[in-house]
């Protein structure tokens, strides 16, 4: 192959395999009698707990996206707190077995009737306590949303900065 090949359109569709692109949620919603954040159960695989969230779609910014996921799962209108920044970004090639996919984890409000839809096999809330529970225990579907609901709690003042990092180091 020629030096100038590597260059091409044709070479970079062979060789160059970009990671996926996902958004993931910490809906935060108040229903009238529960307060905490939205968990889903997953319809497909990976089973198990997780964030709302999915991949990201061709034509929508990473913030549209959120909004359609968080509508699609659970019903929720969702107010992102602070658009422009998402709370972290997990990148680890490992985060999920179905393909390289990096993550932009966005936090803010729900609005609306909480409803399981899309992907979700159910949609609840669960309190900081029942949160602080489930911690360490590999209840979640993606390792890294555990990471992102400690980063989180740490952020509200749930939880100390060295409390969240026995959680973030692993």
């Amino acid at each position: 192959m020629a030096k100038d090949d590597r260059h091409s359109g044709q070479y970079q569709r062979e060789r160059y395999r970009p990671p996926f692109l996902a958004t993931d949620l910490i809906i935060e919603h108040f229903n009238g009698q529960k307060q905490g954040i939205v968990l889903i159960t997953r319809k497909n695989p990976p089973y198990g707990v997780a964030l709302p969230g999915g991949f990201a779609e061709y034509g929508l910014s990473l913030e549209e996206n959120a909004r359609k996921e968080g509508m699609e799962e659970t019903g929720l209108e969702f107010m992102i707190e602070n658009p422009e920044a998402p709370l972290c970004v997990h990148s680890d090639p490992d985060r999920d077995p179905r393909a390289h996919v990096i993550s932009a984890t966005y936090y803010g409000r729900g609005v609306g009737k909480l409803s399981a839809g899309d992907d979700a096999a159910t949609a609840s809330i669960y309190s900081i306590d029942e949160l602080k529970c489930m911690l360490g225990k590999k209840e979640f579907a993606f390792p890294d949303h555990e990471k992102a609901i400690v980063k989180w709690m740490a952020h509200k003042g749930y939880m100390t900065n060295e409390e969240a990092s026995k959680y973030i180091r692993k």
